[in-house]
């Protein structure tokens, strides 16, 4: 009986996830000196956890379906346009908004000094800046790659996983 649980490649991708977000935490100690539990649910930052899942279901359907089969293949494909656009559009887009965040800011502080407050009755700053932690910087994505490929690796010889798919 096939079950959710024993689809390898579907339960390897997402503990690849799961994993690289759960390791961003102590990435940012090590590099902060604070902790940011936030990073569990956040985008962006080291590993990409995007990349850490296509690369390993890649990888975990290329181990049980063959590195020539038609899914690998398709995996491999879709994986490189999500780590691209990871690098590309969402990071050009979390830096856009940091650009809008600082002309945002820029623009309250001139207006109060201008007008000491009363322009204040006629404009009204949004309360929430837009989110600028959204793409990856290359090693990110490279170092969320290594991640997914080594752990659908290890799922599938040591744990047997292999034995699973026949």
């Amino acid at each position: 009986m096939h079950t959710f649980f024993f689809n390898y490649p579907l339960v390897a991708a997402l503990l690849a996830t799961f994993l690289a977000q759960a390791v961003k935490v102590p990435i940012y100690f090590l590099t902060d000196k604070k902790w940011n539990w936030r990073l569990i649910f956040n985008t962006g930052g080291m590993p990409s956890s995007h990349s850490a899942s296509v690369s390993c279901l890649a990888v975990s359907l290329g181990l049980t379906e063959g590195f020539d089969s038609p899914f690998f293949a398709i995996a491999v494909t879709l994986g490189l346009i999500v780590m691209y656009d990871a690098m590309g559009i969402r990071r050009h887009a979390g830096e856009t908004a940091m650009a809008l965040n600082k002309l945002e800011a820029d623009f309250d502080r001139h207006l109060e000094e201008q007008y000491k407050g009363r322009a204040m009755l006629f404009y009204r700053r949004r309360t929430k800046q837009l989110k600028e932690m959204l793409g990856h910087q290359p090693i990110e994505v490279i170092v969320g790659s290594l991640l997914g490929c080594l752990l659908a690796i290890f799922l599938y010889y040591f744990w047997g996983v292999s034995t699973v798919h026949s």
